[in-house]
C-alpha cells in the first residue's frame, strides 16, 4: 500500500469514533491543503476522500464485529456513525450483507427502516408564495430507528406520521360546516406543534373530503402511518364530536372517543383531543409544546366564531376568498382586540392579494396587522409568518429569516415556514444545500396537491433544487413526473433541456431545443437569456448577439430588471463584435449589480468583472476567495469554459483553483447526500 494512503488510514483510525472527523480535519492532520488531499486520494484510490474515510470506518467495524464483544449499535458509534440505520445501510452496500450476520452479539436485521418499509410514492408541497398554483417537491417517507441509549439494543419505531382528514358535518344545518371544519383545523394545528410528529398539511388532506377511498388507500397516498377522522355537530350551545385514530397499515382503530361538551369548553376539548392522540401513539411532548397546547387563541367565543367563518373563505386560496375573509377577521378583532391569529391571517390575506397585482397596494396593511399579531402573541408561528411575509413583500429578505426560523421552532410542521425558507435559500440568499433540504422537509408535509397542475409545479420545483445541488438523474426523473402530471406546463420543457445538458454537455443540441421552446412563446426572457448564454459559451458571438439583442429589447420595452448578472457576458459579446458603446453601457450595469450583491456569489461576480477588465491578478484573488465558499450551484463547474475567463487560463494558479471549486462542490454534494439519507429525506 502507498505510504501516503497508509498514513491517511492511520490518522482516520486514530479518530475513528469521532463522528465529526471528515475531509477537512484529515487534510489539517496531514498538513496539506484540502484540494491536494482530495487529488492525492483520488489518484491512489480512485475514490473521493469522504468515501475513503467511510470505508476505513467500515473495515474497522468489521474487525470489531468479528471480535463478538459489541452489538451492532455499539460498533456503529465506535466507528463514528451517528445513525445506526445509516451504518447498516453503508455496511450492507460495502460487504453485501448486513452487520447483523457478523459475530455473535448482533441485533436482528430489522434495525434499519429501509429494510422494513415498502417503497413509497413521491409527495408534493403547495407553495405559499404562489397560492394560485406554484408548488414544490417530493419526498420519500421512511421509518425511523430510535435508540434508547448506547448500551441497549435498538428498537424499531414506526414513523409518527399522521393525517387529519376533514371532519364530517352531521348537523342538519349545513351552515354549521364552518364550525366542524374549525374543530378539524384546531386538531390539526395542535398536532403540528409536536416536533415528534410529522403532520400532513390541511391542503393535502382536504383532497379527501368527499373521497370514496379507504383509510389504508388514503394513508398510502399521503404516506402516513396514522389517520384521524371525525364527525360532529353543533346543537344550540352544545358540541357533539366523534373522533377516532386509525393505524393505517392494519385499518385498526387504536383510539376513539365521543364528546358532548358545551361550546364554552371548546378550547379544553381541542387540547384534550391532541393529548389523547399523542398519548395513543406515544409521541414525546416537551414541556414547551405542552405550554403551546394550553394557549387559547381568544377567550371571546363570538370573536372565535367570526374567525372560524373567515377561515372558510381564507382556505379557498383565491383573491375572492381573501376579500371575503378580511371583513370577518375585522369583526373578530372588534370583539377581541388582542386576537393575534386574526391579525396575522388578515396580514397574510393582504399579502396574498398583492401577489395577484402588478403594483403593491396593501403594504401598509400587511405591516400594521403583522405588527399587531406579534404584539399580542410573539410566540405564534402564524404571527411570525405574517411578519416574514411583510419583509418578503418589501424585499428585506434578511429581516424575514429570523422570523421564519422562529416560526419553525414553534411549529415544526409548518409547511408554510419550510416553503418560505426553501424559497429564501433558492432565490434570495442562494444556498443549494438548504434550498433542497427545506424543500424536501416541506414536501413531507404537503404531500398531495388538489389538482394535476399543482402537482406538476411541485415536481418542477423539486427538480430544480436537485439539479442545482448536483443530483442530476434525480432532477431528470422529477421533471419528467412534472410533465406527466401536466404536459402543458410551460416551464417543464425548459428545465428538462437543462437536466439533459447537465448530463451530456451537448451545447449545440441544447441551443436548438431552447430555440424550439422559445418559439412557443416569444415573450419568454428566461429562455432568451439561456439561448444567448449557450452561444456565448460556444464562442459563436454573432448568434449570441442575435439573441442577447432580443433580451435587451424585451427588458427595455417591458421595464424588466432581470438577468443583470448576465450583463458581463453580454458586454463581452458586444465588445467582440465592435459595439463598444453598447458593451460599456451593459458592463456598467453589471458593475453596479456586483457592488450591491451580498450573496456568496459576489466574489465570483467580482472575478468575472476583473477578468473582463483584463485585471488578471485581481480576478484570480477573487476566484480564490470564491473557491472557499460552500453549497453553490452545479453550473459553476463549467466556469473554466467561460470565454471571459480566457485571460486567467495562463495564470499558474488557475487550474488549481478551478479544481478546488470542483472538488468542494462534490464534497458538499456528498455531505448533503449523506445528511439527507440520514434524515430520511431522500
Amino acid at each position: 500500500m502507498n505510504d501516503f494512503i497508509q498514513e491517511a488510514e492511520r490518522i482516520v483510525l486514530e479518530q475513528v469514533s469521532n463522528e465529526q472527523f471528515g475531509v477537512s480535519e484529515l487534510a489539517e492532520a496531514m498538513s496539506m491543503s484540502r484540494s491536494n488531499l482530495l487529488r492525492k486520494i483520488k489518484q491512489h484510490t480512485e475514490q473521493s476522500a469522504s468515501v475513503f474515510i467511510r470505508e476505513v470506518r467500515l473495515k474497522k467495524a468489521m474487525e470489531l464485529l468479528q471480535q463478538g464483544s459489541l452489538t451492532v449499535s455499539e460498533v456503529s458509534y465506535e466507528v463514528g456513525f451517528g445513525s445506526v440505520s445509516y451504518f447498516v445501510k453503508c455496511f450492507r452496500e460495502y460487504y453485501g450483507h448486513p452487520p447483523g450476520q457478523v459475530g455473535q452479539n448482533s441485533e436482528p436485521e430489522s434495525i434499519p427502516a429501509e429494510e422494513t418499509s415498502a417503497p413509497k410514492k413521491p409527495a408534493l408541497q403547495l407553495s405559499w408564495k404562489a397560492m394560485a398554483g406554484i408548488a414544490a417537491g417530493i419526498a420519500l417517507v421512511v421509518l425511523v430507528v430510535v435508540l434508547s441509549n448506547r448500551l441497549t439494543a435498538p428498537s424499531v419505531e414506526i414513523d409518527k406520521s399522521i393525517a387529519v382528514l376533514p371532519f364530517k358535518n352531521e348537523s342538519s344545518d349545513s351552515s354549521n360546516l364552518y364550525f366542524i371544519n374549525g374543530l378539524m383545523e384546531s386538531t390539526l394545528n395542535n398536532l403540528q406543534k409536536i416536533g415528534d410528529l410529522r403532520v400532513i398539511s390541511r391542503t393535502s388532506s382536504e383532497k379527501y373530503r368527499n373521497s370514496g377511498k379507504t383509510l389504508p388507500e388514503i394513508a398510502e397516498e399521503l404516506q402516513v402511518n396514522y389517520v384521524v377522522e371525525g364527525s360532529g355537530q353543533k346543537v344550540g350551545d352544545q358540541v357533539l364530536l366523534n373522533i377516532q385514530l386509525v393505524e393505517a397499515a392494519t385499518d385498526r382503530q387504536i383510539w376513539n372517543e365521543q364528546y358532548t361538551r358545551e361550546v364554552t369548553d371548546i378550547f379544553a376539548l381541542q387540547k384534550e383531543v391532541a393529548q389523547q392522540i399523542t398519548g395513543s401513539i406515544r409521541a414525546v411532548v416537551t414541556p414547551a409544546e405542552r405550554e403551546q397546547l394550553a394557549r387559547r387563541p381568544t377567550d371571546n367565543l363570538v370573536a372565535y366564531d367570526y374567525f372560524l367563518q373567515a377561515q372558510e373563505y381564507f382556505h379557498t386560496r383565491t383573491p375572492e376568498g381573501y376579500l371575503a375573509a378580511i371583513p370577518l377577521y375585522e369583526k373578530a378583532i372588534a370583539e377581541d382586540e388582542s386576537f393575534a391569529h386574526a391579525y396575522a391571517n388578515m396580514a397574510i390575506s393582504y399579502y396574498l392579494l398583492d401577489i395577484f397585482k402588478r403594483e403593491p397596494e396593501y403594504t401598509e396593511q400587511i405591516n400594521r396587522f403583522s405588527d399587531q399579531a406579534l404584539l399580542y402573541d410573539p410566540q405564534s408561528d402564524v404571527s411570525l409568518l405574517a411578519k416574514a411575509f411583510f419583509y418578503f413583500h418589501t424585499k428585506e429578505f434578511s429581516l424575514a429569516l429570523p422570523h421564519l426560523e422562529k416560526a419553525l421552532e414553534y411549529n415544526p410542521n409548518s409547511s408554510a415556514a419550510l416553503q418560505m425558507l426553501s424559497e429564501y435559500y433558492a432565490f434570495r440568499v442562494p444556498n443549494t444545500a438548504k434550498y433542497l433540504e427545506y424543500a424536501l422537509r416541506g414536501i413531507q408535509l404537503e404531500v398531495m396537491g388538489q389538482d394535476s397542475v399543482t402537482n406538476s409545479y411541485g415536481y418542477l420545483q423539486l427538480s430544480n433544487a436537485l439539479l442545482q445541488a448536483g443530483f442530476l438523474k434525480e432532477a431528470e426523473k422529477y421533471v419528467d413526473l412534472s410533465l406527466d402530471y401536466f404536459p402543458r406546463n410551460p416551464f417543464g420543457p425548459h428545465l428538462k433541456i437543462f437536466t439533459q445538458f447537465a448530463q451530456d454537455g451537448n451545447a449545440r443540441r441544447t441551443a436548438d431545443l431552447l430555440i424550439k421552446e422559445w418559439k412557443k412563446d416569444t415573450t419568454r426572457v428566461d429562455i432568451l437569456q439561456d439561448i444567448g448564454k449557450i452561444y456565448y459559451t460556444l464562442e459563436q458571438y454573432d448568434s449570441a448577439h442575435f439573441w442577447f439583442e432580443k433580451l435587451v429589447y424585451q427588458r427595455q420595452s417591458r421595464g424588466l430588471d432581470v438577468y443583470l448578472n448576465n450583463n458581463a457576458m453580454m458586454a463581452y459579446v458586444y465588445q467582440k463584435l465592435g459595439f463598444e458603446e453598447e458593451a460599456a453601457r451593459l458592463f456598467a450595469v453589471y458593475v453596479d449589480y456586483v457592488a450591491q450583491d451580498e450573496t456568496r456569489y459576489q466574489s465570483m461576480n467580482l472575478a468575472v468583472q476583473f477578468a473582463y477588465q483584463q485585471q488578471v491578478d485581481v480576478a484570480m484573488e477573487q476566484l480564490m476567495v470564491f473557491s472557499t465558499q460552500e453549497n453553490y450551484q452545479y453550473w459553476l463547474l463549467l466556469l473554466e469554459h467561460d470565454p471571459i475567463m480566457a485571460p486567467l487560463r495562463t495564470h499558474p494558479d488557475f487550474p488549481v483553483v478551478i479544481q478546488d471549486i470542483k472538488d468542494r462542490f462534490w464534497e458538499d454534494h456528498e455531505k448533503l447526500r449523506i445528511k439527507l439519507e440520514e434524515q430520511g429525506l431522500i
